[in-house]
């Protein structure tokens, strides 16, 4: 009979180990039926599809509050615990913030994995929350038989530099500061196939997107969010949508993830981006884009990059002083055209 602590953790879920959300026209729905805060110190609420809560303290100080949680998508506890923490703090980062504090959200079958694996998990998360300049606070925790975890994160930014994903403006050019692909490479991890890419997947999930954010701090930013389950183009629909612009994206430009081209072209794609690819029905690709490239542009993302709207004359320099500090493989891939409704040709 095998050994409880050598159960992977990824058999445990529902959806074969990949961070599934529901699906955005399902959450479209469901949100309009609530009622709108109505708050002046509410500088970013539900409104809008940031990427988290912005609340005014004083004329300096503005609340970020965040949260973010999944079930394994690998099958180290500790790698499992970093990456959720990372995807977590994103959200902070992507409103221009900086994550102060973080509270564990724990969901774990104590009867069938041992206390010591969900010791390397909340190890691996409080590595991480360390690693961004946070502390964890707290928590709360429940026996559960499928293993979640992720964080609450609360952090803090002056109220006239709030990055939001609506700014986006005619002429600017958009930066990518991670590579795509995760949710394919780990569809491959659990058929046991290409292991050089799930490595670079991983590591890329475990990144913090805190050096992106702080460089990008030095310049002009229209817009950003960062990049998750509603894959690249969901997010730029949103970002494009919201600003009320058109979009075009170069596909040769997108940085990929090692063998995430190749697994895609064996069909290796999760079902979260067929979803993704149903909902988006403002996107048009050019022929010319090979299917796997297009399934990788409706891949859903975890833990991905950050997307920046920024103006052209700053656009080189960003860039450069991005991959300076180990962002290497951030890229342009893309411009925003005109005013529009979210429309995005990707050719």
């Amino acid at each position: 009979m095998e050994h409880v602590d050598e159960i992977k953790l990824t058999h445990f879920t529902k959806k074969g180990g990949c961070a599934v959300k529901i699906g955005p026209g399902t959450l479209a729905h469901v949100l309009r039926r609530l009622k709108k805060p109505n708050d002046p110190h509410l500088l970013v609420g539900i409104e809008s599809a940031d990427d988290a809560g912005v609340y005014q303290i004083n004329e300096t100080t503005a609340l970020i509050q965040t949260l973010d949680f999944f079930t394994p998508i690998v099958d180290n506890p500790y790698m499992f615990g970093q990456i959720a923490a990372a995807n977590s703090l994103s959200d902070v980062y992507a409103m221009g913030g900086k994550p102060l504090t973080a509270m564990n959200i724990v969901a774990f079958p104590i009867g069938c994995l041992s206390a010591e694996v969900l010791g390397d998990i909340l190890k691996g998360g409080q590595d991480k929350v360390m690693e961004a300049g946070a502390i964890i606070v707290g928590g709360h925790t429940i026996d559960d038989s499928e293993p979640k975890y992720g964080l609450s994160v609360t952090g803090v930014v002056h109220p006239s530099k709030i990055w939001k994903n609506n700014g986006a403006r005619p002429g600017d050019v958009l930066i990518l500061t991670k590579a795509i692909g995760t949710g394919v490479l780990a569809t491959a991890a659990k058929a046991e196939m290409f292991p050089e890419g799930s490595l670079a997947s991983m590591r890329s999930m475990a990144t913090l997107n805190r050096r992106a954010a702080e460089v990008a701090t030095n310049y002009t930013i229209h817009a950003c969010t960062d990049i998750t389950g509603f894959s690249l183009l969901g997010h730029i629909y949103e970002m494009a949508s919201g600003s009320a612009v058109s979009m075009k994206i170069q596909s040769a430009a997108i940085p990929l993830l090692t063998d995430a081209a190749e697994a895609a072209a064996m069909g290796l794609v999760p079902g979260g981006a067929y979803a993704n690819r149903d909902y988006l029905t403002t996107v048009t690709m050019s022929p010319s884009v090979p299917v796997n490239i297009q399934d990788l542009c409706f891949d859903p993302q975890t833990s991905g990059g950050l997307l920046f709207s920024v103006p052209s004359d700053v656009a080189v320099a960003l860039l450069q002083d991005l991959q300076s500090v180990g962002t290497g493989q951030a890229a342009i891939i893309g411009e925003v055209t005109q005013e529009g409704r979210g429309e995005i040709y990707v050719y």
